[in-house]
Parts: structure tokens; sequence; C-alpha cells
């Protein structure tokens, strides 16, 4: 990209969820601000609640949760935003252990740039089915 030419925060957050989908976790890395604050909910009473700030903890949490995702089954369903946010619909097809039966993870993710079009700010919600 050209240094006059400016990403959408849609295309900031869909190429760092397709970092993530495929494990590639320090290009996931790349999009974050040293800063990046992070929520992550659902309505099911066993899912962890995430509320971090800071990549160490950010990546730890990432790759934590990237081990039950299959690779390459990471899909944006759609997607709306403008330069400097962006709402993503994802799904995943998940595996939480070897013995787990495959589901597939639903989730809403709101994003918001920095001036660097890193992305400082993230919302996720989600849920799983089989």
């Amino acid at each position: 990209m050209s240094s006059t030419q400016r990403a959408t925060a849609v295309e900031v957050a869909s190429a760092h969820v397709a970092a993530w989908g495929s494990h590639e976790y320090d290009a996931a890395q790349n999009a974050l601000a040293p800063d990046v604050h992070v929520s992550v909910t659902s309505v099911d009473p066993q899912a962890p609640k995430v509320d971090t700030t800071g990549l160490e903890d950010y990546m730890e949490g990432l790759t934590q949760f990237g081990q039950a995702v299959l690779p390459g089954t990471t899909r944006v369903e759609s997607a709306i935003g403008d330069a400097t946010r962006a709402l993503l619909q994802v799904t995943s097809k998940v595996k939480f252990g070897p013995d787990a039966p495959e589901m597939k993870l639903h989730g809403s993710r709101l994003y918001r740039l920095d001036e660097d079009q890193r992305i400082i700010d993230e919302q996720v919600i989600f849920f799983v089915t089989q």
C-alpha cells in the first residue's frame, strides 16, 4: 500500500482475522497497537470473560484461543465500517480439545483503529453451536 493510500478499518480488521484464523500470530500481532484493549463476552456461563489491555496479554489470550480454531475455517460473513471503525460477523470451526467435538463459533467483532491504522480497541461477542 502506498504512503498516500490508507486502508479502511474493515481491511485492517479482516486481515487480522485472516491471520489468527490461519494461526499466523506474528501477522495478527502486526495489526495491533501496543496498548490494544480487548473485551470478550458470551451468554454461555462457562465461557471466560476477557478484559485486558496491552499487546502481551492480548497475544497470550489470542494464542490460547487460537489453538481451538481449525486453521483455514475462519470466515468473515459480513463487514461494515469506515476509516477507523469496523464491525465484522465472523465464524470459525473450533475444537476445544483432542476428544472434543468439532463445533462452530459465531462472533461479532467491533474494532477501532488508532492514528497509525492499528487496532486499539476490540470488542468480541460470541457463542458456540454444534
